[in-house]
């Protein structure tokens, strides 16, 4: 029987090991999360302009946080400073802004933020791009992330109860579309 060093053994027991799924969202998430944006006074697109007060947006999703819609949205402000804005769905205004100091939170920012690594857009513009040729759809959430060398945008979208996800090309130059 061949030798295989203890070493080897724990790199490929490591590389092989998956963690636990999320839980997919039910049919009522989904439903409450579409009603939540759809009905949201400040889009997602308005809440990334906001943000930027506090730093660079690098992902962005409407979410319900103890029953209830909020807009939260990662920025990573001097290059490795994170936080985490809540703007507020209604009256478009920050409701607050917490440093994200570890967990997963953190090792999540930093991963999107990497996801825009070459980058020549702003994930908002991503948004705005995806609504256009989708129309009638209301963005629910954006994340980046790097693929094949492109930073690329996933854009979730959703109208009345049909979910899609728009993918744009954040590396590859396009005229911006007017409001």
């Amino acid at each position: 029987m061949p030798k295989v060093p203890i070493a080897l053994l724990s790199v490929l027991a490591v590389t092989l090991w998956v963690g636990p799924a999320k839980p997919a969202m039910t049919d009522k998430d989904k439903a409450e999360l579409a009603t939540a944006a759809s009905s949201a006074k400040v889009t997602l697109e308005q809440g990334l302009m906001v943000s930027k007060k506090n730093g660079k947006p690098v992902s962005a999703k409407f979410e319900i946080e103890n029953g209830k819609p909020q807009l939260s949205i990662y920025i990573v402000k001097d290059g490795s400073k994170y936080s985490e804005v809540i703007i507020d769905h209604t009256s478009g205004e920050i409701a607050k802004a917490e440093p994200i100091t570890g967990g997963d939170d953190l090792t999540e920012a930093k991963k999107q933020n990497d996801g825009l690594f070459r980058a020549t857009r702003e994930i908002r513009e991503a948004v705005k791009e995806a609504k256009h040729d989708n129309p009638g759809y209301v963005a629910v959430s954006v994340w980046p992330e790097m693929k094949d060398g492109h930073s690329l945008a996933n854009v979730t979208l959703v109208k009345d109860n049909d979910w899609k996800t728009a993918v744009v090309d954040l590396t590859v130059y396009r005229a911006l579309i007017k409001d």
